[in-house]
């Protein structure tokens, strides 16, 4: 009898095996996808939905429920979970984070109708502070979500608290690099990406990068929209951002070749009571891979009285700036 139910246990175990081979094999971002999601719920996250403007807006929030709350906002074709290793950072030091799927990404709603501008997600944003009880936040964002933050915190200057920009598009400065590279077709092309996101391109096996080429053929039309709400350059920021008066870092990847440093350092010029960071070492997805960087330095910034005369020039704000093993008074 035991061996009978041994055998009968041993294949069941085996086509279980096989199972989860074949779905792994197929379907590589959906579990990957799974195992992050577990982990996010081991470590207290938690996950919600709120309807904003009647759009599902997805957020996952995690910290104690009585910190100062910090918003942080991803870039195109990110999603909230790109937060999962800046976010511990926030809340071990007793900070409430909330990191809201854009609409259009993430577990977010994706309406055809929508035109995903810079504006838009901005007034969403702002619907999504009032929906789940924020009336004064700690706003960072990330490449197009930097953008977003600055449109808010443009906007709706009572709202922000303390600004962080990081990598952050917004300038009147159209991309050097070719624009149909965030929406992949072939392997090369994801490769090709990934080389502009990191100066450490990560090796994707093959099946994995079909698996996400896959999703981008169903996806990447979110993508594209946005990217071509940008491109029209009706949303930029460049006379906007002298008016800010809330503190700002602004935190860049040296080596970031999508928005390079000369955008930091235009807008490390344009806010007058702005601090810029370097991390030397880093590209554009800084936030994700240098977070031993960028941690600190956002906790240092949001706990700091800093504040600079509406008077300091700029040479004088370069020579405040001790930056991440990168000097910018020279503007290098």
């Amino acid at each position: 009898m035991f061996k009978k139910f041994f055998w009968r246990l041993s294949v069941a175990f085996a086509i279980l095996l096989v199972i989860s081979g074949a779905v792994f094999y197929t379907h590589p971002t959906w579990v990957f996808d799974r195992i992050q999601d577990y982990r996010l719920k081991l470590s207290g996250v938690e996950s919600h939905t709120v309807m904003v403007d009647g759009h599902r807006i997805h957020y996952y929030v995690n910290g104690p429920r009585d910190g100062q709350p910090v918003v942080l906002l991803h870039g195109l074709g990110g999603r909230s979970e790109d937060w999962d290793k800046l976010s511990p950072y926030l809340q071990k030091a007793g900070y409430r984070v909330y990191t809201p799927d854009l609409l259009g990404f993430g577990q977010s709603e994706e309406p055809h109708n929508a035109s995903y501008s810079i504006t838009d997600q901005a007034d969403l944003m702002v619907g999504f502070l009032d929906e789940v009880g924020l009336s004064r936040v700690d706003l960072g964002g990330w490449s197009m979500g930097g953008w977003i933050a600055q449109k808010v915190a443009v906007d709706h200057p009572d709202r922000v608290r303390r600004l962080v920009l990081m990598d952050s598009a917004g300038l009147k400065m159209p991309p050097h690099w070719d624009t149909r590279i965030f929406t992949p077709t072939t392997p090369a092309e994801l490769a090709q990406l990934h080389a502009l996101l990191t100066p450490r391109p990560p090796k994707v096996p093959s099946f994995v990068a079909k698996d996400v080429l896959r999703l981008n053929a169903a996806y990447g039309w979110v993508i594209k929209r946005a990217l071509a709400s940008m491109l029209t350059a009706r949303d930029v920021t460049d006379d906007d951002l002298p008016s800010l008066k809330m503190p700002v870092l602004i935190l860049w990847g040296g080596q970031d070749r999508i928005t390079p440093l000369s955008e930091g350092l235009a807008m490390h010029a344009l806010i007058p009571q702005s601090m810029l960071r370097v991390a030397s070492e880093c590209g554009h997805a800084a936030p994700h891979e240098c977070t031993d960087q960028y941690g600190p330095e956002i906790i240092s910034f949001l706990r700091s009285q800093f504040t600079l005369p509406e008077n300091t020039s700029t040479a004088q704000k370069k020579e405040i700036n001790v930056t991440m093993g990168h000097d910018t008074r020279n503007g290098e």
